[in-house]
């Protein structure tokens, strides 16, 4: 009995952190159900333009960064992870029937802001928890692994949905129903958690600049590295409305975020558990090396096969830097701040993700897809540059 108790003990990652990564599976299965197919409702659907497109996936994203700085700082000020997390985790389950009823644009849009919301006031407190229970040593496979579980969702939502199309003959807002049923699992799983006691409520730094400045100079340097990374890679609807634009058949438009997500979840964990034993910033540049290669294959896309290799590039770069940057954020964070740093960090993104995803729209609409990716390709490379610098900010935990 002894032996197996000790691989048992050996295991690198807490088990609270794997009951979070299920939670994230199965949410990320009904949203990527939804992301899969929205992009085309509200094109072909309810006739939206490619800018507006833009605006409404950077403004939701946005969104979810923006409250993500105060349910951070709140979580910090309580001393509570869960109950932040449940609702946050709570509203997008309760808000996915709301997509296949929406007959506009703009019960799309609230539609798609109130999911997003839902993401932003669980993802500081869910980080910061992933913290909390984990040991230094191990700080980069456990947000590898909660990354990997959530993109395995992720890969899942997108097959389901395409499964689902050809089941219902086409017909999206059936399938959209369908998301309903992972995002309840999800909540049932979560409220089985069991959250270790904390202190109650910790001193937290006001959110005005000299308390932000109390957050450190390293982890001002991952803020700007984390908005270049932003700032380069826009919302992956444009991914689908390239594979539509180069005649992939609706039912297959699926397939594109299936593989981004399959990439993305086969990198995540092996690049967090290299995390904990090499400089990150090595890492980091390997994925923007993946996604100027993604943003090229689809400027170059003349046909479904390099919509497919762009979006397993994407995957791969998304894989080889997300989890990575969460960890290095922990290991520059101060233990009593970590859900506002978690918080501001995504914040700063959220503003840069905003500002891509309008400028990748209005690139569509005036000059074309391959200007798109084109000026994503080459904000790609301006971010690699500047790596050496800005990532020399973070440090592997202790």
């Amino acid at each position: 009995m002894a032996r197996p108790t000790s691989r048992f003990r050996r295991l690198p990652v807490p088990p609270t952190v794997w009951t979070l990564g299920f939670v994230s599976l199965f949410t990320d299965m009904g949203s990527e159900m939804v992301h899969a197919l929205l992009p085309v409702l509200l094109v072909q659907g309810l006739g939206a333009s490619m800018l507006a497109i833009g605006l409404i996936e950077g403004a939701a994203e946005s969104l979810a960064m923006v409250v993500k700085v105060f349910s951070g700082y709140l979580s910090d000020a309580v001393g509570r992870r869960k109950p932040l997390v449940l609702l946050g985790y709570g509203l997008a389950a309760a808000v996915k029937p709301v997509f296949p009823l929406a007959d506009s644009v703009a019960t799309v849009t609230l539609a798609r802001l109130l999911d997003r919301l839902g993401k932003g006031i669980r993802g500081a407190p869910r980080d910061a928890l992933v913290v909390d229970v984990t040991p230094p040593a191990v700080m980069g496979a456990a947000f590898g692994l909660r990354q990997s579980m959530d993109t395995v969702g992720a890969v899942l939502g997108p097959l389901l949905a395409m499964a689902l199309m050809w089941l219902h003959a086409g017909d999206i807002r059936t399938v959209l129903w369908w998301a309903v049923l992972p995002g309840a699992v999800a909540v049932v799983l979560l409220l089985r958690l069991r959250e270790p006691p904390r202190q109650h409520g910790r001193a937290t730094p006001p959110l005005t600049r000299p308390g932000l400045a109390r957050l450190g100079s390293g982890f001002a340097r991952l803020a700007v590295l984390g908005a270049l990374f932003s700032l380069a890679r826009f919302s992956e609807a444009f991914l689908i409305l390239r594979a539509t634009d180069v005649g992939l058949a609706l039912a297959y438009v699926p397939l594109v975020l299936a593989l981004m997500s399959l990439a993305y979840a086969a990198t995540a964990y092996p690049a967090g558990r290299l995390a904990d034993r090499m400089p990150p910033a090595m890492l980091l540049a390997g994925g923007m090396v993946m996604l100027a290669l993604a943003d090229m294959a689809l400027v170059l896309a003349n046909d479904a096969t390099w919509v497919l290799v762009g979006a397993a590039l994407w995957g791969l770069h998304l894989g080889l830097t997300q989890g990575v940057l969460a960890s290095m954020v922990a290991g520059v964070a101060p233990e009593q701040h970590r859900g506002t740093a978690f918080g501001v960090f995504n914040l700063v993104s959220g503003v840069a993700l905003l500002a891509a995803s309008v400028l990748a729209g209005w690139l569509w609409d005036s000059a074309g897809p391959a200007w798109t990716f084109g000026v994503g390709a080459g904000l790609s490379l301006l971010t690699l540059l500047l790596i050496p610098v800005l990532g020399a900010g973070g440090k592997r935990p202790p």
